[in-house]
């Protein structure tokens, strides 16, 4: 694994682990942070991977953009920095490996846009969420989009007008992330998510993810078409041959994917 500034990056088995390591900045993301983070999920996605765990360090688990960094831009320089980090979010989505959102603490903006953009998210009960630009002067637009299609319109409204925080449980009820877990418990729960989410077969379980994404908030008919396509065609591939042959045959599975 490659050496980063602020990140520490190690791979544990199956799983890479990508934990933010700028506690002194609550992790506040700038445009080195990002490329750090991006260059870290496309190398996990060339691994042999099945699971990718995102994590920090400190009190945060991340506060967003940094605000040094972006009043020091003019508009086409802000603009580059949104765009590299719709390019990590997009790149999330898009890894073949399932990918965890591990919340020790709170999460705002840009964070809690990195928590939604995860596939899954386990959080501390301690842990918390906020689109606070709401009540300041920098509204949150780009955060907002993947917490809308985790959380729905009228909680978004609410996170992204008020600006409030929501604590873990509330996350969990609302759908920003899978549980709300006593912090004592949060790497065991992470590690058992991961594993249920992570068995079958690996080829399957990427080509699944990323259909799932294509299709998702398209025209039910436009979502249809799609899965049709990639769901015939998955069924010729050697995991799902293994899948429905060891079912029939009564038998336990053995990937080779």
């Amino acid at each position: 694994m490659a050496d980063y500034e602020h990140l520490l990056v190690k791979q544990d088995g199956d799983t890479v682990r990508i934990t933010m390591n700028r506690p002194e900045r609550r992790n506040t993301l700038t445009e080195t942070h990002l490329r750090e983070l991006l260059h870290a999920f496309e190398s996990a996605a060339a691994s042999d991977a099945t699971g990718i765990v995102l994590g920090a360090e400190g009190k945060a688990f991340s506060a967003g953009h940094d605000f040094g960094d972006v009043a020091a831009r003019n508009l086409a320089g802000v603009r580059e920095l949104l765009q590299l980090c719709t390019k990590l979010m997009r790149t999330i989505e898009s890894v073949p490996q399932v990918v965890i959102a591990r919340v020790q603490a709170i999460a705002t903006a840009a964070g809690c846009q990195l928590v939604a953009s995860c596939d899954l998210a386990v959080a501390a009960e301690s842990a918390a969420f906020a689109l606070p630009g709401g009540k300041a002067g920098w509204f949150c637009h780009t955060p907002a989009v993947p917490v809308a299609r985790s959380v729905g319109r009228k909680r978004l409204m609410e996170m992204a007008l008020t600006g409030d925080a929501i604590d873990a449980a509330t996350a969990a009820e609302w759908g920003l992330v899978n549980y709300a877990v006593p912090d004592a418990e949060l790497d065991t729960r992470v590690d058992d998510l991961l594993a249920r989410a992570t068995r079958g077969s690996r080829f399957g379980k990427g080509v699944g993810k990323q259909t799932l994404y294509a299709q998702l908030d398209r025209p039910e008919a436009d979502a249809y078409a799609i899965a049709v396509e990639v769901m015939a065609a998955l069924s010729q591939s050697p995991g799902a041959r293994e899948g429905m042959a060891s079912f029939l045959e009564k038998r336990a599975p053995v990937w080779t994917d």
